[in-house]
């Protein structure tokens, strides 16, 4: 049976939070009331790493973290207190480049002939012939021949085992492969003499070449530390290198690398990254080989019990991800949860054959979202951001114009490889042979520009699902519309070899698996740009509402209705009922809270469009600019603002402390410039435009300086609103994640007010000293029901130091620990509202055996505010009498007046009162 979580917490590791931290976090997570702790990456990784994503070494733990003794004592303390573990794991990359990736560090000197040159996604045989059997290695800062010039590039040697390295910036360490250590030691010193004949000699020895030459640096090493003269001979010779940059060109030209500048890598990349991430190399994990290496260590965590579940990484950058997850299964005797982070468009379903237990919430947290965001508000928010920005291209639009740049700038070189394979599978026919590398290019760009998923899933075996071929249908389609200068013949043959009808009959002339490995590629291909043309450009692009530009989100539709909401969480209790259900992580664009606050303004369109108006005076008349037409632009001034109404510290609602003040503004100053650089308008992390990105940061220091305080005098009170609304959003939300069908996640420190903006800002420290004292203090008077509806009021009515959230969330986390049952497997189904208001509020209910709860929830906590009166709204409960867990109080079966069962809260949990 699987070791489904009750509900998790999420602990990020890096360096200064390692076991230890979580070790002694332990006993507040098991008051809390989680089952598990839901663990970022810990293998070993690069130094520094503030994620783990960047694994160097499967086999071993984050020595930066923490001792295999402190882990061990980590997973003691947790057991002790009733926790499990979640490790959040990552198979389709590793870090590279440093100096700290074996496997890749070998690659690197033995070039094809490495014992892992298979290993690495990498090809060996690029149209660009200057890379034949070498590999790119994009690190340099600027280009390769200043930077060598310059003296940024050095050979070393290492005494300790005899090796010899270029050193880039002494960080990024280049191995020379020994087949050329005869040319560094030469003939002057006699034992260097000697050592030079015997690597001279290493092509004799294949092909245990790499094997011999381990022996002979050993040796190397022993000569150096034991011969004086020879070690000084060797430094002689390696500091007439390095003194000569033609001469230690000479000898880099004959390695298996080709060192360059990073901006090389958009048109010359020769392995496939993480998206377009250079020092993230993708690994071959469909290998049987690799497959075993890379889960030598977690696999017997599972077995032995420390691990009860997995949380997958970036599973579309896989070649076949059902057949790895069928492999990982098949790897264990203990059964263990096991959730992917899958991004999921509007319309697509989670694979019901692939065996996990879904996804890791990103459709959820769009989905509860969109439960508070008020449609009705769409035409007044379209119209006034068309107004205020002139930006009137549709979503859909920018999405393809961003997809499109990626692919021809950060993503070009993994196209043209692109193009290339499909060329020479065209040639494989003569019916075919005709069609072009470029325009085979072409109609490719498009098709992967109008996918309206991230990938699809043909396999090698040529199976397809339907939805597969509705959604290449349909790319084709509309690529076919946007290149009509091309023939239609290039996008049937295309349509053919990715569908992979091509060779679905004998005989066909082409190659079963290069057409099949090459429709795979593309699928590899399509999910990084989706990725990076839609979540890392076109959510920095258009701001109509930025709380819905979160990842998994589509940010053109405006709000959903209850019965979309129902029909959802109604497929997920039926097929994927033990999904997990996250409202922030450490990849969300904004903290929940945040998105919470910011759903408000779609309760308050006419408001906000004052508001915004009238700051914009402000700040612009200030700066001379009457017509809006100097830097920043408008759509970036429409970014700041929203920013700062969803983020705005609760302890700067009052008053203004200008210590607290100076450093929410570094935050935002964070925000903004990642928020410039993603967008690739005015700016980019490549080319910097250091005159536009001030222009934006005074702005915003304008707006945040209390000596001009015209701005804040008028935005604080508005921020005071929208923040206490928002309080009620936010436990809306918490409510919900809690009690729908599915296993929640709560991401660290979230139990309390979550106002992060985007990474790394969301990764801050957490105040647990804080949150444990709350916790400590609040337990004992949450166990007295006939006290608790004051308590709540009270909490509610200092909603400002989170602990009304805590509250909520520690109770709700108890009743999942008392109804085990009801949570893991209880119906749901809508409950009837009936009324005027009806579409204020949200209701289900949930049966399994003799247990049964009701959730309601109100919605669009501005209109209500505005307009409080519920005009006799109610919901139909079944017969019975019913208690609140939030607030103790009971209430008659039938119909229930949504005034009183809101008198308190926005939300009420409904068990039979017994």
């Amino acid at each position: 049976m699987i070791p489904v979580p009750r509900a998790t917490y999420r602990l990020q590791f890096h360096k200064e939070f390692g076991f230890r931290h979580a070790t002694a976090l332990a006993p507040y997570l098991g008051r809390l009331g989680v089952s598990h702790v839901y663990a970022s990456p810990y293998l070993k990784a690069r130094p520094g790493s503030t994620h783990g994503y960047d694994i160097t070494d499967h086999h071993k733990l984050n020595p930066e973290l923490g001792t295999d003794d402190d882990f061990a004592a980590m997973v003691a303390a947790f057991r002790q207190n009733g926790l499990g573990q979640i490790l959040d794991f990552v198979p389709n990359h590793m870090g590279v480049g440093g100096a700290d990736n074996p496997l890749w560090l070998d690659v690197l000197e033995w070039g094809p002939d490495s014992d892992h040159a298979g290993w690495f996604d990498i090809d060996w045989d690029p149209d660009r012939r200057y890379l034949l059997n070498k590999i790119l290695v994009p690190f340099l800062g600027d280009q390769y021949g200043a930077e060598l010039k310059a003296g940024k590039l050095v050979l070393k040697y290492d005494e300790e085992d005899g090796s010899l390295a270029i050193w880039a910036y002494d960080s990024h360490k280049l191995p020379v492969c020994p087949l050329f250590y005869d040319q560094i030691l030469g003939h002057d010193d006699p034992g260097l003499d000697r050592y030079s004949d015997l690597f001279s000699d290493l092509p004799m020895w294949r092909p245990q070449v790499a094997e011999r030459a381990r022996v002979l640096k050993t040796d190397l090493a022993m000569l150096t530390r034991e011969i004086p003269s020879s070690r000084t001979a060797l430094n002689k010779r390696i500091d007439a290198l390095n003194a000569d940059w033609k001469a230690l060109d000479v000898l880099i030209q004959q390695q298996f690398w080709r060192v360059a500048f990073y901006g090389v890598a958009g048109d010359d990349i020769n392995y496939r990254r993480f998206f377009n991430i250079n020092d993230l190399a993708g690994v071959r994990m469909e290998l049987p080989e690799v497959f075993r290496h890379a889960h030598a260590r977690i696999v017997p965590m599972i077995e032995d019990g420390t691990l009860d579940g997995i949380r997958l990484d970036h599973v579309d950058g896989l070649l076949d991800p059902k057949r790895y997850f069928e492999d990982l299964r098949a790897a264990t005797t203990r059964p263990f949860y096991l959730v992917i982070e899958k991004i999921l468009a509007g319309h697509e379903q989670l694979r019901e054959d692939w065996p996990v237990e879904g996804t890791t919430g990103y459709d959820f947290t769009n989905l509860v979202l969109g439960a508070m965001v008020d449609p009705s508000a769409e035409a007044a928010f379209t119209e006034f951001y068309r107004a205020f920005t002139g930006l009137s291209t549709p979503f859909e639009q920018i999405v393809r114009d961003c997809k499109i740049r990626i692919m021809e700038n950060e993503m070009a070189s993994e196209l043209n490889v692109l193009g290339r394979d499909a060329g020479r599978i065209a040639r494989q026919n003569p019916m075919t042979a005709d069609f072009t590398r470029n325009i085979l290019q072409r109609a490719i760009k498009q098709i992967v520009a109008h996918f309206p998923v991230y990938r699809t899933y043909i396999d090698m075996d040529g199976s397809q699902e339907a939805a597969d071929r509705r959604d290449l249908d349909w790319a084709i389609a509309q690529a076919r519309k946007a290149e009509p200068t091309l023939d239609p013949s290039v996008f049937a043959f295309l349509h053919e070899v990715l569908s992979g009808d091509i060779v679905a009959k004998p005989q066909s002339g082409f190659n079963r698996i290069a057409v099949l490995r090459f429709a795979m590629k593309l699928q590899q291909y399509s999910g990084p740009v989706m990725a990076k043309g839609l979540e890392d450009t076109t959510f920095y692009r258009y701001n109509r509402h930025v709380a819905l530009n979160e990842v998994g989100g589509e940010p053109h539709r405006f709000g959903i209705t209850a019965q979309a909401f129902h029909k959802a969480n109604a497929q997920r209790a039926r097929n994927w009922p033990n999904a997990m259900l996250g409202t922030s992580t450490h990849d969300t664009k904004r903290g929940e809270d945040t998105r919470a606050r910011l759903a408000v303004l779609s309760d308050l369109p006419e408001e906000w469009t004052r508001q915004v108006s009238t700051w914009t005076r402000l700040l612009r008349v200030r700066q001379g600019d009457l017509d809006g037409s100097a830097a920043p632009d408008r759509n970036d001034e429409y970014l700041l603002y929203q920013l700062l109404v969803g983020s705005w510290p609760v302890e700067l609602l009052e008053r203004i402390d200008e210590d607290a003040l100076h450093l929410y503004g570094e935050r935002l100053a964070g925000a903004l410039e990642k928020s410039m650089r993603e967008a690739k308008l005015h700016s980019s992390w490549t080319a910097p435009d250091q005159d536009y990105e001030s222009a934006m940061q005074d702005f915003a220091s304008a707006a945040l300086d209390p000596s001009r305080g015209a701005f804040l005098a008028s935005f604080l009170p508005f921020a005071q609103r929208v923040a206490r609304l928002g309080v009620q959003n936010s436990l809306f939300q918490t409510a919900l994640k809690l009690t729908l069908p599915g296993m929640p996640d709560i991401y660290q420190g979230s139990e309390m007010w979550d106002l992060s903006l985007v990474d790394p800002d969301n990764r801050r420290p957490v105040d647990y000293a804080r949150r444990e004292a709350a916790l400590d203090a609040l337990h004992a008077r949450l166990d007295n029901m006939e006290g608790r509806a004051t308590l709540i009021r009270d909490l509610l009515e200092d909603w400002q130091d989170g602990r009304i959230k805590l509250a909520v969330t520690h109770l709700l986390l108890r009743l999942r620990a008392e109804k085990p049952g009801l949570f893991a497997e209880g119906s749901y189904d809508p409950l009837t509202i009936e009324g005027t208001r009806a579409e204020r509020a949200i209701g289900f209910s949930r049966a399994e055996g003799e247990d049964r709860l009701i959730v309601l929830a109100a919605r669009y906590p501005g209109v209500r505010d505005a307009d409080p009166d519920w005009d006799g709204t109610s919901a139909e409960l079944p017969p019975g009498r019913w208690r609140d867990l939030l607030t103790g109080r009971t209430t008659e079966g039938g119909a229930a007046a949504l005034s009183t069962l809101f008198e308190i809260l926005p939300v009420a949990v409904l068990q039979p009162a017994g």
